[in-house]
């Protein structure tokens, strides 16, 4: 049984991803707001330290969305909660996680960004820029662990079909989107010995849409 911190464990995403690896055995410990405030160095420590015994893997799902103006009018508070959220948030996890995951070999980190990350999207500068930087982060990681046979991967979904995108977008055919299942089980794959060849991949899973 491997220990495995999921980050935004209770959202619509995480519910999927924490019952697909619990069935497979393994053994999660879950970080959430309010329990935890990622975006503060001090309590990603302390999620990481939660895990109580060795850690094996990390899988950062906490994200966020804002936007809807190009950039000359998007504001300063919404660009810098997307850079909070989504590239700090990230960043101060991961620099907890390394050194706990790289103690013994096969250490795994799974990422979700988003599909923006790769295809920027008019009127959504901050989420975009945030996701892509995402990106840069997972690859360096990835160079960095590759000498204690770790890795580090990050999905790029579309829309993930969740009840709070069904309810914000409620004309849309959520049968175009992406299930929750079908990334964690892409999750659940990264996170295994046969992933192992498996590193600094950017990874699409984009439904139908």
């Amino acid at each position: 049984m491997r220990n495995i911190l999921v980050t935004g464990a209770s959202g619509g995403l995480g519910a999927a991803v924490v019952a697909a690896l619990e069935q497979q055995g393994e053994r999660v410990v879950g970080a959430s707001h309010p329990e935890y405030d990622l975006t503060q160095p001090a309590e990603a420590a302390r999620a990481v330290a939660a895990v109580g015994g060795r850690l094996h893997g990390l899988v950062h799902l906490m994200g966020g969305f804002a936007g809807g103006k190009p950039v000359a009018e998007t504001d300063d508070a919404t660009w810098r909660r997307m850079m909070t959220m989504n590239l700090d948030a990230a960043f101060y996890v991961a620099r907890a996680a390394v050194p706990a995951l790289t103690r013994q070999p096969g250490g795994r980190i799974v990422m979700i960004g988003s599909r923006t990350a790769v295809a920027p999207v008019a009127g959504l500068a901050a989420y975009n820029a945030s996701k892509a930087g995402l990106v840069a982060l997972v690859q360096t990681v990835a160079q960095e662990v590759a000498p204690a046979r770790a890795t580090a991967n990050i999905i790029l979904p579309s829309v993930i079909d969740t009840p709070a995108n069904r309810a914000a977008m409620p004309q849309a055919d959520p049968g175009k989107w992406v299930s929750p299942q079908s990334i964690a089980a892409l999750i659940e794959w990264l996170l295994s010995p046969q992933a192992g060849d498996v590193n600094g991949a950017v990874i699409p899973i984009y439904g139908q849409a």
